[in-house]
């Protein structure tokens, strides 16, 4: 066990299983097994979690905070592959396919973490079919929402991206004629994200400024009018 994983008596890790996406079916026997192999991790801004490379001996859920998945370059840059937030978890396909992880991992802001070992997860797949189901749904939609990613490089403009990334961070309640945004993580990060360069990123921001569907002030974004972004997204 490293300094930062810990057995702190302050986290409930049974009460945080439960409240995950994919435990919410399982029994109290079954979170009390994954519980008594589950380690919280804390990790501060900036701290490498697992290199590309590494064993994957298990996987992780975010209680709080942030974490980038991102493949290095031997130019030094990075290609960011996702930006993680509470209740997403990651790393299940190598521990799945007992392969070493295909990104590096890194905190983007302090983040607790669960990390759930290969074995626990294993036994109870041997044991709980919907386990398994869930399991799978949650690979599967992993895998379209990579797919999807492919398709938005490859068919739509830089504009365009940036356009339904500021979407995807709008509220819920998208028929509210105005709202404010706060970016979750700096330009570089989201540039990378979305496959442009940090001076596309601000040039489209800068445009959309200009035509007054946006305005800009640090991270914080306030979408005037959020038919109109959508109608121009298009």
């Amino acid at each position: 066990m490293t300094s930062q994983e810990t057995h702190d008596t302050r986290i409930d890790i049974p009460a945080l299983l439960v409240r995950l996406p994919l435990f919410q079916e399982l029994t109290p026997e079954q979170i009390a097994h994954l519980a008594a192999h589950t380690r919280a991790k804390r990790l501060p801004k900036g701290e490498m979690l697992f290199q590309r490379g590494d064993v994957a001996h298990g996987f992780y859920f975010i209680v709080f905070g942030q974490v980038k998945l991102a493949f290095p370059s031997s130019s030094g840059n990075e290609k960011v592959v996702e930006i993680l937030g509470p209740r997403q978890s990651f790393g299940e396909a190598a521990v799945f396919a007992q392969r070493p992880y295909p990104v590096f991992a890194q905190a983007l802001a302090d983040t607790l973490l669960l990390y759930i070992p290969r074995d626990a997860i294993f036994e109870l797949l041997e044991k709980d079919i919907a386990f398994a189901r869930n399991m799978l749904a949650g690979l599967a939609m992993r895998l379209h929402s990579l797919i999807q990613d492919v398709e938005s490089y490859s068919l739509r403009s830089s504009a365009q991206r940036v356009i339904g990334y500021l979407l995807q961070h709008c509220p819920d309640e998208r028929w509210e004629s105005s709202v404010e945004i706060t970016l979750p993580t700096s330009k570089q990060v989201i540039a990378s994200r979305l496959n442009l360069t940090p001076e596309t990123l601000s040039r489209i921001l800068h445009d959309l400024a200009e035509a007054r569907l946006i305005e800009m002030h640090g991270k914080h974004i306030k979408i005037g009018d959020l038919k109109r972004l959508r109608e121009y997204e298009f």
